[in-house]
């Protein structure tokens, strides 16, 4: 998955931030949908790698539980984590026991699951 995401990277379009972003949704059945920063000149029109990804394969008919796994790779030396917009939509999406893999554009990794990224989740039981 690592070199998939470092060839994705040369996808995103971030001239302001010049911090380039890739994430790969992978789903139970094992399609991949693939996801990179864009950045706007309006910052708030922005979207994150994550999003674009998870939006993707809702767009493509994949509904809520059906994701596996979540890649996002930051160009960078560091392990960076999602955005808390992003951590939100993955709450949305995927399952509390889901995998979120991140790393830095030289394979570290830093695994974590849905319920260790956001151990507190708003979700629909917050609605009640």
């Amino acid at each position: 998955m690592k070199d998939k995401l470092i060839e994705l990277l040369n996808n995103s379009y971030s001239p302001y931030s010049k911090f380039r972003v890739a994430a790969i949704a992978v789903m139970k059945d094992g399609k991949e949908f693939n996801g990179v920063n864009v950045e706007n000149a309006s910052y708030g029109a922005a979207i994150c790698a994550e999003r674009v990804a998870i939006t993707s394969a809702i767009a493509n008919g994949y509904k809520k539980g059906d994701f596996n796994e979540l890649y996002i790779m930051c160009d960078s030396n560091n392990i960076d984590t999602c955005c808390f917009i992003c951590r939100q939509v993955i709450v949305e999406f995927f399952d509390a026991n889901k995998k979120i893999i991140m790393m830095d554009k030289n394979g570290n990794t830093l695994i974590k699951t849905v319920s260790e990224l956001c151990p507190y989740p708003f979700n629909e039981g917050s609605l009640l």
